[in-house]
């Protein structure tokens, strides 16, 4: 089968399509033939290795698991004799950031892992974007508490975690504010936000509003600076650690001192998570924003869109 393989940690043009053996299922796994998937943050983070602490999972020296794709949709061609969850011929879509394996033709999963079928309705590459950015949204939108009712900022709202973020908050009967660039001010609005902050021409720590959660989807703001902007009890969580791995640190002293806290909770996806997030997705409540469509040829060109940080939402990749 074809598969985009990377052998070593580096830039995009690491990753190769080459010819590899095609996955046989054991007896509690199924074999989905894969139509569409994605590149993101956490493919090209595992792929650079640019964070060294990524290596503890993904290999020392080199690259452990060496398809990347954490995202996939794709059919059910094969099961194992103990699988009863799946039948062959299901449509289905999954996450998993241990193994990956999207970028490929096929795809060998446990049933019980993060897989579940595709809403009637929605196509493999309406799928494939559904998990990736909304499982990081998801696990610290629950680590903030925040309520319906509360207010909540969303720095970066264009990303694929930001704009899940923001939809899922808008799920929960939040009331939201949105900070992004002019040119999705539009793309935002659409999504049924309270205010929309266009942080090229107005400065968002200005606005009067109080927030009981910020969320920094891109990491390109601050405790410091958000600070001002939170109520009593506010909660301020970054998808980065911050200039020298502050938000670290503050993670340790801020519920130790006033009222303001920083959180950095450990991402974790469930498939009970999976059946949370399809919920929205199935009346309407939510939907990946998709910006480019690549082929599994042009995968390399992918990578190096998702780098330069000026995506917004998802990259799909057909296969």
């Amino acid at each position: 089968m074809r598969a985009a393989v990377y052998t070593k940690y580096g830039s995009p043009e690491v990753v190769k399509l080459m010819e590899v053996e095609k996955p046989v299922p054991r007896e509690t796994e199924i074999l989905v033939k894969v139509f569409a998937s994605t590149v993101n943050r956490t493919d090209c983070g595992f792929r650079s290795a640019e964070y060294f602490i990524s290596r503890l999972w993904s290999g020392l020296l080199h690259p452990r698991n060496k398809i990347l794709g954490c995202e996939y949709a794709g059919q059910v061609e094969e099961i194992g004799s103990k699988v009863s969850l799946f039948k062959i011929g299901d449509r289905v879509f999954g996450y998993n950031d241990k193994k990956f394996g999207g970028h490929a033709e096929y795809v060998a999963v446990t049933e019980t892992d993060a897989i579940t079928k595709i809403p009637d309705k929605l196509s493999y590459e309406e799928a494939a974007p559904i998990t990736e950015g909304a499982h990081y949204a998801l696990c610290n939108i629950r680590a903030s508490k925040i309520r319906k009712g509360h207010n909540a900022l969303v720095y970066g709202a264009t990303g694929a975690i930001g704009s899940a973020a923001v939809q899922l908050l808008k799920h929960m009967e939040v009331k939201v504010t949105a900070v992004c660039n002019t040119k999705n001010l539009e793309l935002i609005k659409s999504l049924g936000v309270f205010e929309v902050i266009d942080y090229q021409t107005q400065d968002f720590t200005k606005t009067e509003t109080g927030f009981d959660f910020i969320f920094d989807a891109v990491g390109k703001s601050s405790f410091k600076i958000c600070k001002p902007l939170l109520n009593n009890n506010g909660i301020y969580i970054s998808t980065e650690l911050g200039k020298h791995a502050e938000n670290i640190f503050l993670a340790l002293v801020t519920p130790l001192v006033g009222s303001k806290k920083v959180l950095c909770p450990i991402p974790s996806f469930k498939k009970e998570d999976l059946g949370y997030m399809k919920k929205p997705v199935e009346t309407g409540g939510f939907r990946p924003i998709i910006d480019r469509t690549y082929r599994l040829e042009e995968i390399v060109q992918a990578h190096e869109y998702v780098e330069t940080g000026q995506k917004t939402g998802n990259i799909v990749i057909t296969i």
